[in-house]
């Protein structure tokens, strides 16, 4: 697909985003294997039920390995300014290179990123105009992901009859309580958390503004012109078709975007 591939040297990221993967891979390889095979097995759930598991769990591993290797939308050295947009760029005063407005300096990365809305150290990457519709699809399967596991680690608990066969490992059926207390605490964990930043990014969207514009207070919000929230979702995504918001497997192709409608930073 010849899609870009941008890499932060950074080892504390490495470990956040470790930890992430972790999460991932404990609930898609144990919660399958304590829960959906053996409850399959004994009729009590569908083919349906797995699929749809694991298909979720593929969504949200290939939204995070992108969301981390994807470009945020680094500004490249001596950029070419259109005469037609002079007035709307800016010099950064820490790198002290043109940018245009909306842009903000990242001090971990070391460079500017086009609408930038924060460094996110659990993707170790930049937040910004090119990758932030990977982090809202994150966040998105994430919440599915977390959701789905604890629903199965409650039916598992207080709903299906105990099994009636017992074919698991012998490591795994020894340990099963533990497993399952374990992946239930990180469900809550990932859940609760997930859900508090895919609303404030909804919310971000819905009133086109950053969160480094919210902290900043840098937006005229009597001035500032309003969109209609197909617009903004739109321009995130780079792509008018709701369908497309949530496959991550495309290329984005950015929407062309007023400068009336620009905040400023």
């Amino acid at each position: 697909m010849g899609l870009p591939i941008h890499f932060v040297v950074d080892p504390q990221g490495w470990c956040c985003v470790g930890v992430i993967f972790f999460i991932w891979l404990y609930n898609t390889v144990f919660v399958p294997k304590l829960i959906l095979f053996p409850r399959f097995e004994e009729g009590h759930v569908n083919a349906a039920a797995i699929w749809g598991y694991y298909m979720v769990s593929f969504f949200c591993v290939v939204s995070l390995l992108r969301a981390s290797t994807a470009d945020p939308g680094k500004l490249q050295d001596s950029p070419k300014i259109p005469l037609t947009e002079k007035e709307f760029w800016e010099l950064c005063n820490k790198c002290n290179m043109m940018r245009p407005k909306r842009s903000h300096h990242c001090s971990r990365c070391g460079h500017c990123v086009r609408k930038m809305d924060h460094h996110c150290p659990w993707i170790n990457n930049c937040v910004g105009e090119d990758n932030h519709w990977l982090f809202l699809q994150l966040c998105f399967y994430t919440q599915l992901l977390s959701g789905y596991t604890l629903i199965l680690d409650f039916c598992h608990y207080y709903y299906f009859l105990p099994l009636k066969t017992t074919t698991w490992d012998l490591f795994v059926f020894r340990h099963e309580l533990a497993l399952l207390r374990i992946s239930t605490f990180m469900g809550i964990v990932m859940f609760g958390g997930m859900c508090s930043l895919f609303y404030t990014q909804v919310v971000g969207i819905l009133t086109d503004m950053t969160t480094i514009e919210k902290m900043s207070n840098c937006c005229d919000e009597i001035s500032r012109a309003r969109k209609p929230w197909q617009q903004t979702f739109s321009e995130v995504f780079g792509t008018r078709w709701k369908i497309l918001w949530f496959i991550p497997f495309r290329r984005r192709r950015p929407l062309r975007v007023s400068y009336y409608f620009a905040n400023h930073v």
